[in-house]
């Protein structure tokens, strides 16, 4: 394909990625596929010939839309928001063409110092503390990551490195095994299992942390176990707390886990992935109250700020807690501005070396909704969980599990497990709507998480109508079946 045709297919395959977002509501939701429906439709091996752009073009719909989940579709109410939009899509398109690997200043200078930049924007827009920013000579700054799990995992290896330093210069005696060995990392019982997987790679134990009646950790609950471990000659090095949990949007007591972890020299690390969005609303912003105790901070624009993935935002206030963790410097890495204060290898701030330009997506997207627009997005959504909320409400055989804070609602029928799990299940075969289920204590509960950019009232009020209607039926049938029993 020369420069003249990727001219034409380019313009054709924009058109049909505009189509296809315009019209996703026509489409269901989720595919009608069995596994392994897709191998019997493609040779078994690539062609020895070169095929025509048409047929591969043909194929998409023929092949692949038949096997897409339509995260992007108004009724798609599962997981958390993915990010889209078209600033984003372009910025991506330029990302690919001017496709660079980024892993130092030199590699690229513009791919490292428009994302120092665009990490600073972000972080004003949500109101960080100064220290977590680059600034011009600032010893904090931000990062982007691939997803929320790899700023765990970096900020988890980060603190062990630190803490190990730390341990030996006090007790030479000990080793680095024997340190490792009693490490400890904490997360909440409703943490999502990114952390226990960050502790898993990074070779720590970790313990969950009970968790309130309203799914928080209190500074109390995390109190009480560090002194039993302390106690147990454990050394406590690391805590994740999080804003926003993937089951019901919970929210940890930053202002009191902080200086509980500060105290302790425990390194606290806040995920944020979804609700970290909402903070750029001042109406939101004291959800984030207490972050100033923080060692690492990360949010994922690609949930819910209009930038795909992926783009997940981590600040830490140190950045040489992550570089001394990571640092190796092949002569082949070198280069003669590194030493220079004014720039950042990136490489040494990530697990990969190779990094693409993600910050045009950040750039694009920021400049071309503005702080208001991207507000007005978010509100949207928040406005539109609460119009749900409020239709289960109203019915008197559902009730609510957790706050509605931002846009996700955590609702059931009144009844059984049985019950839900048989309600989910006729919602998730109808395929008209989307929704995946949590675990709230003891009770299986229905998440209904507001998602697309496109959603709009008239989807909620559908979504509900037809929630209730397939109620409706399933209760006849369950009284139905309990009277012949």
């Amino acid at each position: 394909m020369d420069a003249a045709e990727f001219r034409k297919r380019g313009k054709e395959m924009v058109d049909y990625v505009a189509d296809y977002l315009e019209k996703i509501e026509k489409r269901q939701v989720f595919p009608d596929v069995e596994p392994g429906y897709l191998r019997p439709l493609i040779a078994d091996c690539a062609p020895q010939d070169p095929e025509s752009f048409e047929d591969v073009f043909k194929d998409i719909e023929k092949i692949i839309m038949p096997g897409v989940t339509h995260w992007h579709s108004p009724y798609f109410f599962a997981y958390f928001p993915a990010a889209s939009s078209f600033p984003a899509l372009l910025a991506d398109m330029l990302c690919g063409g001017i496709g660079c690997v980024g892993f130092s200043w030199a590699a690229s200078p513009a791919c490292t110092e428009l994302e120092t930049v665009m990490l600073d924007w972000l972080g004003k827009m949500v109101n960080l503390p100064e220290e977590f920013l680059a600034g011009k000579d600032g010893q904090g700054g931000g990062v982007i990551q691939g997803s929320a799990s790899e700023a765990t995992l970096i900020a988890l290896l980060a603190a062990r490195t630190k803490t190990i330093r730390q341990v030996q210069s006090e007790k030479p005696e000990l080793t680095e095994t024997e340190i490792m060995g009693r490490l400890v990392a904490y997360a909440s019982d409703q943490a999502h299992s990114s952390v226990e997987r960050a502790a898993l790679i990074g070779a720590v134990k970790i313990k969950n942390v009970p968790s309130d009646d309203t799914f928080s950790v209190c500074g109390s609950a995390l109190k009480k176990i560090l002194d039993e471990d302390k106690a147990a000659g454990f050394i406590p090095f690391f805590f994740c707390a999080t804003l926003g949990t993937t089951p019901c949007c919970s929210f940890d007591k930053l202002l009191e886990l902080g200086p509980i972890c500060n105290k302790e020299h425990i390194w606290m690390h806040i995920d944020a992935a979804y609700a970290g969005s909402a903070f750029i609303c001042p109406e939101f912003r004291h959800l984030l109250n207490g972050v100033e105790f923080a060692d690492s901070f990360n949010f994922n624009p690609h949930k819910w700020l209009l930038v795909n993935f992926d783009c997940s935002t981590m600040w830490v206030k140190k950045r040489s807690d992550l570089i001394g963790a990571f640092k190796l410097e092949p002569l082949y890495l070198q280069h003669h501005h590194q030493e220079s204060g004014l720039v950042t290898d990136y490489r040494h701030w990530q697990i990969p070396l190779g990094r693409r330009f993600r910050s045009l997506k950040l750039w694009f997207v920021l400049r071309i909704y503005g702080v208001k627009g991207l507000q007005e997005h978010i509100r949207k959504h928040i406005r539109l969980s609460h119009q749900f909320e409020h239709l289960v409400l109203q019915d008197e055989r559902f009730e609510i599990c957790a706050e509605v804070v931002l846009g996700l609602v955590c609702f059931r029928l009144k009844g059984s497990n049985e019950l839900n799990e048989a309600l989910l299940k006729s919602i998730n075969d109808a395929k008209k709507i989307h929704l995946v289920p949590c675990h709230l204590r003891e009770k299986f509960v229905l998440r209904f998480a507001i998602c697309s950019r496109t959603v709009e009232s008239t989807h909620i009020k559908f979504a509900w109508q037809h929630i209730s209607q397939l109620a409706t039926d399933l209760l006849k049938t369950w009284e139905q079946n309990h009277h012949q029993q």
